[in-house]
């Protein structure tokens, strides 16, 4: 039987031609995508192709954009063996951890890959992107899919979703995985790191949870920041989670003010998150005196979590209702591959 993969348009640079009059970039109809991308053609499976009703710059997704894309592969799962969405490269990473999230038992390949380039552009990159994301999709052994989880593939690498990040606005190598390997790697063949992909249970059905709440506060600490502006932040937000992004291995200064306050969220019933502003590594609270108060204060770590994975693991985590002991026993458990 041949096999089917369903691509979803959802917006973005991969979807854009240049006018030949103005020079400006517009969409095209995606109706029309086998005409910009022909080779498409002489892939050995049926491609299928759907475009969300309005496609967005990745900049505007937003998490009912998530719940809208998710329900949609989920009302389609039974019909195709695997899905490639093409999507904005700004905002990607935030998209695909979040339905890594939404999905438990995965059982197909969610691949999401974009472009940096307009696929109608002589030097674009959106031509490999999507024919190799769509190969990857269609990998199987003995029936069953190769890969099972979400994933972003980009330049020659297939990254868990939720592991990915975009480190580039101007190369071709736009994103990595800092504290996980590639799951493939495409050359002249296509190499599988198969020891590090998730494995589904395959006497589980997939499940699809589209609750999300997305009251998480993020804040990027940095020199300066004053008592006055951490509180009026606090004060004027209507937050769930605050997620503090920190130095290195998770440190922040030592300041009265700062544990009074973080133990006022906590006592008015705020989760609060420790998340490392470096690319690469891992939060250790205690390791040194500048995360010791955190510790003490039992704030929750995101180890070797992405801040896109931090965010949206909150935002499902919330919208299932957690009560706060058992959030920060879930946050801090590896629930899809997301951190060690």
């Amino acid at each position: 039987m041949q096999q089917k993969i369903l691509l979803v348009y959802t917006g973005g640079t991969i979807g854009m031609v240049k006018d030949s009059a103005t020079g400006a970039l517009k969409a095209f109809d995606f109706d029309h995508l086998l005409v910009q991308i022909p080779q498409l053609k002489s892939v050995q499976a049926q491609i299928d192709t759907v475009s969300v009703p309005e496609p967005k710059d990745s900049a505007d997704m937003n998490p009912s954009d998530w719940q809208f894309l998710g329900n949609l592969i989920y009302s389609k799962f039974m019909q195709y063996d695997g899905f490639v969405v093409l999507h904005g490269t700004d905002t990607m990473s935030y998209t695909a951890s979040a339905l890594s999230f939404m999905f438990s038992n995965l059982r197909k390949p969610i691949i999401f890959t974009g472009s940096q380039l307009p696929v109608g552009d002589i030097r674009t990159d959106a031509l490999e992107n999507v024919l190799t994301a769509i190969q990857i999709a269609l990998l199987q052994e003995n029936g069953v899919p190769s890969v099972s989880e979400v994933g972003v593939y980009f330049d020659s690498q297939l990254f868990r979703g939720n592991r990915s990040t975009k480190v580039s606005s101007d190369r071709f190598k736009a994103f990595m995985s800092p504290n996980f390997p590639a799951l493939v790697t495409s050359g002249v063949s296509l190499k599988i790191n198969e020891p590090m992909l998730l494995k589904p249970n395959l006497n589980r059905v997939t499940k699809f949870s589209e609750a999300l709440n997305d009251k998480v506060l993020l804040v990027k600490i940095h020199p300066g920041i004053t008592t006055k502006m951490f509180e009026q932040l606090c004060a004027s937000v209507d937050f769930e989670v605050l997620i503090m992004e920190t130095y290195g291995s998770g440190t922040i200064f030592n300041a009265n003010w700062l544990a009074l306050l973080l133990k006022e969220l906590q006592k008015k019933g705020k989760n609060i998150i420790n998340c490392s502003q470096c690319v690469s590594g891992v939060v250790k609270q205690g390791i040194y005196q500048g995360s010791e108060q955190l510790k003490s204060l039992g704030i929750i770590s995101a180890k070797d979590m992405t801040t896109e994975a931090a965010i949206t693991k909150a935002m499902y985590l919330l919208g299932q209702n957690k009560q706060r002991n058992d959030f920060k026993i879930e946050f801090e458990a590896n629930l899809r591959g997301e951190m060690h």
